[in-house]
Formats: structure tokens, sequence, C-alpha cells
């Protein structure tokens, strides 16, 4: 398999050298690291392969050790394909993980066993980033088409959801979020969650419900915890779940939060890294106060941090310990109408609210692409994907 080797410079020592002073996005390209002139922070490309390069999902772990997982779209037009790759943070080695030759979906990747998982239209694969060596997983029946989008934290199974081909219909007549979102959750399809065994290569389908199941995540540490949503207009819906997948049903998913008034949104949920709280956006009403809110899984009770117009994100991420937090920001045309949220925020809980540091001046990325932000295995640096240089790159910048 062909292999693809950067510069082995650390990423530490790499920043450490004198840098340019530069506005983030004043011009293209913009160097392989740089101090952002707004914020004095060391900024570092870590992607740099021809064609769009995209970290994972806000609350996708792609780390295993100190390798990142990520996805790059080649560029040639006689191929185009997306491939997964992983960049050693400490090296900055480039490493191709997959050579498929059809499309792939997928962000799923096992620290346990250093493997990532993706899917490919039926069939799911499975990749170890060690060896590059190949197994296939398991094929769904052709009257089960689901998807997969999470492993547990033993990796002994696979969760996601099935829906059906009238949902699947309002997809393809209705491309744009603006105009299927409201459609689906009026349409009341049914969903059914599921588990697949790795080892034993069997389907348990768990529950099904009239209702739009997303955003479906295995707990960080408990293997038997399955987090769910209730998708649609967030004011309408009491969206975050979880259900123990030994003894699962519809009457048996217990709610982690109530909305309290009208025109209250939760959600863009995540679990913390030791699996004892779901962390969420919470807005009461939406998009007049906004907070950053924890539910502890097992007791339920809550904590938020408050948040300025301003400071509010698309997606939020906790450090390993949750001393720390971090932001994505947002545009003008975002829930929060912020006039001045493109940054990339680090958040320090103080009391009952955040004090904010801004990291990089966002002003010229476009956010129709979510930055998605990661802190890095040894919490020194805040990941995110952004097309200030005009494509798709993959950045770090330190705190």
């Amino acid at each position: 398999m062909k292999k693809l080797f950067f510069a082995f410079i650390s990423l530490t020592s790499f920043a450490a050298a004198a840098q340019p002073v530069l506005e983030t996005g004043s011009q293209r390209p913009m160097p392989d690291t740089w101090i952002d002139a707004s914020t004095k922070h060391t900024i570092v490309r870590l992607t740099n392969l021809p064609g769009s390069n995209s970290s994972f999902y806000f609350h996708n772990n792609p780390f295993v050790g100190d390798k990142m997982v990520f996805y790059n779209t080649d560029s040639s037009k006689s191929t185009g394909r997306r491939q997964l790759y992983t960049v050693d943070l400490k090296t900055r080695k480039v490493e191709q993980i997959t050579n498929q030759g059809s499309p792939m979906n997928g962000e799923i990747v096992s620290a346990k066993g250093h493997n990532v998982y993706y899917q490919i239209k039926d069939s799911v694969f499975v990749t170890n980033i060690d060896t590059k060596k190949t197994d296939l997983v398991f094929v769904f029946p052709a009257d089960f088409k689901a998807s997969v989008t999470t492993v547990n934290a033993d990796e002994t199974l696979l969760a996601g959801y099935r829906s059906t081909d009238a949902e699947r219909e309002i997809y393809r007549k209705n491309p744009a979020k603006h105009d299927y979102f409201q459609k689906i959750y009026e349409a009341r399809l049914p969903r059914t969650l599921f588990v697949i065994d790795i080892n034993g290569k069997q389907l348990k389908p768990l529950f099904t419900d009239s209702a739009w199941l997303n955003h479906v995540q295995f707990s960080s540490t408990d293997p038997n915890l399955l987090m769910f949503c209730h998708e649609g207009p967030w004011h309408k819906v009491n969206r975050i779940w979880t259900v123990d997948i030994r003894n699962a049903s519809k009457e048996k998913a217990k709610l982690m939060h109530k909305r309290t008034m009208d025109m209250e949104i939760a959600g863009h949920e995540w679990f913390s890294p030791d699996g004892k709280t779901i962390w969420f956006d919470l807005q009461q009403p939406r998009g007049s106060t906004f907070f950053v809110a924890g539910v502890d899984v097992r007791s339920l009770e809550e904590k938020k941090y408050k948040l300025d117009r301003n400071e509010w994100s698309i997606h939020f991420t906790t450090s390993r310990d949750q001393k720390l937090f971090a932001g994505d920001g947002g545009d003008p045309g975002q829930v929060a109408k912020a006039p001045d949220g493109r940054w990339i925020y680090l958040f320090r809980p103080e009391g009952d609210h955040f004090k904010s540091e801004k990291l990089v001046n966002m002003q010229h990325h476009n956010y129709k692409l979510e930055p998605n932000v990661h802190f890095s295995p040894d919490g020194k640096w805040i990941i995110f994907r952004a097309n200030f240089e005009g494509t798709t790159q993959v950045y770090a910048v330190k705190i």
C-alpha cells in the first residue's frame, strides 16, 4: 500500500522556531506554521495532501496514541476517491491506511485495538492502523439496510441505526438540510437501533421507534451504555437519551435532559472522557441565553456554564481532565446570530460561567464547513479543520 512520509519534525519543536506573525487566512497558501496576529497563538498545518483533508466530527474520537486518523479526498479527476490516513502528531509522518475503490463512510476508531471501522454499501470493514490489514466485519441482510456509527469501549460491539426507504426518498428529493430536516421530523417514520457483535458477526436489533433516532454514540468507558438523540427541530424535541443495550427497549430508554421552558433547546451532545457526564449545548431559550451543560449519566444531576453570545460555538468539546473546554465559534448566520463569533475558543470554567480565550481568528473561514474542535491527546493543542486557504485542511493551535 502506498505510504506518504512528511518531515520528521515534532509538533512542539516545529512551533518553537521563529515564525511569521500573520492574520490567519490573509494569504493563500499560509506558511506551514505561523503566529495568529490577533491571538498570538501558534498554528501548525497538520495536513498537506493534495485535495481535501478533513478531521472527524466533534464527538468521534480520531486518536490512537499519538496518531490522528483523517480523510483525504483525492483532487485527481480520474479517481476523486476518499481514503483514510493517519498523521503522527509528534513526527508529522503521514501514512495512507485504506485504498478502497468504492465510496467509504464512517468515522469509527477504536484506540483499544488500533482499528478503524467504515462502511462500503452494505458491508462493514475494519483496517488495522498499524499493520494496514483489512478484514470484512459484517454484511447487512438485503432486508436490513442500515449504517454503523460507533464502536464500544472494549471493541466488542458496533452500533447504528436503520432507516426506511421512505426516509431515504425524502433525502433524495430534498438534498439540502433546510429542506429535508422538517420533512423527516414530521414524517415520524420508524428507525431502529441495533448492535453488531464484532467477533460473533451477529446483528441484534435493540428497538424501533417512530422517531428520528440519530447521533448514536457508545459511552467512552461503559461498553453497554448507548446514547442516541431524538432528532428534529431542537425546540420541539427532548433530544438526549441513553439505553443499556443488555436490556434495551423504547420504554427503558432514559431521558437525560428534559426541556423546562418554551423554545429551550439542548443538543450536540457528547460523552466526557471518563464516561460519567454527557455534555451538551443548552440555550434557555433558543438564541437568547447560552450555556454548556453537563448531566451525570447515573444521578441525572446537572451543572451548566454560561457563555456570551459571541462565545457560543457550533460544537464544544472538553479536555481529558475536564478542566478545559473548547469551541469552534460560529458566523452571524448561526443560531446565536453572533456579530463577532468567528473564533476558535478555549474556555476555563469559573464558578457558573466560562472565561474565554481566543485561539484562532476564523474571519476568513467559511462556516458552511464546521471546524469541529478536538483536544490533542497530550492536551496541549486544539485540532480543527478550516478552509481559509481555499481547500479544507487540518490545523493545530497551541494552547
